[in-house]
């Protein structure tokens, strides 16, 4: 890794491309000097935006593609169209060809994954996939996945996704030995489905080799932030991160409007204002934009399709601490210390590859 960080950006992923993702650019400058640029899509839409932005415009390139894939485009049909043309390819790409440390895109999710593990390929040894989160708990930040990129998942591709995770929680909370759990519906062992328990039998002999398995956990131990990491499928997993983020809105929703219930109540925020924005800063899922794909050979991340440059932002800060932190060498090191042989990798399907 050079002293700069450089990121392939798919400048025409998400609802709010290019703007918002120029701008976010922009904003995450300000913070990491050393970050360069590499951004892929219409040059036409993106350079009177780098004239807008004029700090940025030294640090960047503009690679021009005609070809965006769509959100609503199903992953064979966007792998089809936009294999080596697309915007979203050409910034996976760049990492494939050691021009970046990272790519990121806030594009269709399915298609994305899809992308990525045909241009990247799975890490030896890992058989599918899949997409971490950073989630916010009571504790502290802790890693869920997967997802959403594989609906449905047996034991041996629930212990890829603990030792993936547990590697991006020694990558970003500098922890030797990550506590991992798995999600299920108790947490006695007698409960769940045959897959989760056998994949708990295998952790259990495990543990030790790169991180500590602490055995079952309950969907409220998610938020308690029990565990470092948190297994589950992508369906699940999925649903999940949903229900989170419209629980953080409502609340959200429900604190503004007591705030202003009354007179009393406006006079009682202006001075708990400091301790409100808090609280909002914490609760809105722009802060802590961005999945990280997991399991294959580069850093990709997934900026959420509907964030303003604020989110993007945060995204394009999570990308540049998972290059500088060398993630991928640590995915290595925790695989070397796993006592079991993996299954080898498999290609996509349609139905792997969701949209979150």
């Amino acid at each position: 890794m050079t002293d700069s960080i450089t990121i392939s950006v798919d400048a025409m992923g998400g609802d709010n491309a290019p703007r918002a993702v120029i701008h976010g650019a922009h904003m995450a400058l300000k913070e990491r000097k050393n970050t360069r640029f590499i951004f892929h899509g219409i040059a036409g839409a993106i350079e009177p935006l780098l004239e807008e932005f004029p700090a940025l415009k030294p640090v960047s390139q503009i690679r021009h593609c005609e070809t965006v894939i769509a959100m609503d485009e199903k992953p064979s049909q966007a792998l089809r169209k936009g294999k080596g043309t697309s915007s979203m390819w050409m910034a996976i790409e760049a990492v494939k060809n050691r021009e970046a440390d990272v790519a990121i895109s806030g594009g269709n999710t399915g298609a994305l994954m899809a992308m990525a593990t045909f241009c990247l390929r799975p890490m030896d040894g890992i058989s599918r996939p899949g997409i971490a989160a950073i989630w916010p708990t009571q504790r502290s930040d802790i890693i869920v996945l997967d997802m959403g990129a594989t609906i449905g998942a047996d034991s041996q591709q629930l212990v890829d996704y603990a030792i993936l995770g547990s590697a991006l929680a020694r990558s970003l909370f500098d922890s030797d030995s990550p506590s991992v759990g798995l999600l299920n519906v108790g947490t006695e062992e007698v409960k769940g489905l045959e897959s989760i328990k056998e994949a708990g039998r295998i952790l259990s002999q495990a543990s030790g080799s790169g991180f500590t398995y602490h055995g079952f956990v309950e969907g409220d131990d998610i938020g308690k932030g029990t565990v470092d990491v948190v297994v589950t499928e992508g369906f699940v997993g999925n649903i999940a991160l949903k229900t989170a983020e419209g629980t953080a809105r409502q609340v959200s929703s429900y604190l503004r409007s007591a705030l202003k219930a009354n007179l009393m109540s406006r006079i009682g925020a202006l001075f708990a204002a400091s301790a409100l924005n808090a609280l909002r800063r914490k609760m809105d899922p722009r802060t802590v934009n961005g999945g990280v794909f997991m399991g294959l050979n580069g850093i990709v991340i997934k900026s959420h399709g509907g964030t303003d440059e604020i989110g993007y932002k945060s995204a394009l800060g999570l990308a540049y601490e998972m290059a500088r932190s060398r993630l991928i060498d640590k995915v290595g090191d925790t695989m070397q210390r796993f006592p079991i042989h993996k299954a080898g990798s498999q290609e996509p399907s349609d139905t792997e590859a969701n949209s979150a």
